[in-house]
């Protein structure tokens, strides 16, 4: 069972974590002990716990260009694989929805984006509690020191445009624990 929001998470440590109990003592006298078995540091531990999402749900890419023709090609290609896919215009947007969804699992990003590029959305993103989001790139015009500069950030791959799908695909998978 897991907590959707505080209250529920509230609730569910009324339930099953404190503990009352109830002594006869034969003549029809009764004592209640009413015993919280948790310190406040381990029932905030276990709040946040079971606030986190589960980690075996779905995971999905978040595909992010400026090119609404590209961006949505790539989720469809994707979405064609049983890949679930959410789309950004931008990296101001790719980093609100990073930071707000736990369900993204993937970054695909193109590498040239005003008002920062994919250099920078990854820059951001590597300095940010999802540090550890593994990270695609995808260019059409790129050079060697972009690719040197995205390996230095730790991404999956660089993939020039036009894309392989299938490798794409086979990559994203892999990447999603999907194989």
């Amino acid at each position: 069972m897991r907590a959707k929001t505080g209250q529920d998470a509230d609730e569910m440590h009324r339930r099953f974590i404190h503990i009352c109990c109830r002594i006869s003592s034969g003549n029809d006298e009764t004592a209640m002990i009413d015993h919280d078995i948790l310190s406040d540091e381990e029932r905030n531990a276990l709040h946040e716990v079971m606030l986190t999402p589960a980690r075996d749900a779905p995971q999905r890419v978040l595909i992010v260009d400026d090119d609404s023709d590209a961006r949505e090609l790539l989720a469809e290609i994707l979405s064609l694989n049983d890949i679930s896919c959410m789309t950004a215009p931008g990296g101001d947007s790719a980093l609100e929805m990073i930071q707000t969804r736990q369900s993204i699992g993937l970054l695909i990003t193109d590498l040239r984006m005003a008002p920062f590029d994919g250099l920078d959305l990854i820059r951001k993103v590597r300095e940010s509690d999802r540090a550890e989001l593994p990270i695609i790139i995808v260019s059409g015009d790129a050079n060697v020191r972009d690719a040197i500069d995205a390996m230095h950030l730790n991404v999956v791959d660089f993939l020039l445009k036009p894309l392989n799908t299938k490798q794409l695909v086979k990559l994203v998978k892999r990447e999603l624990g999907m194989n």
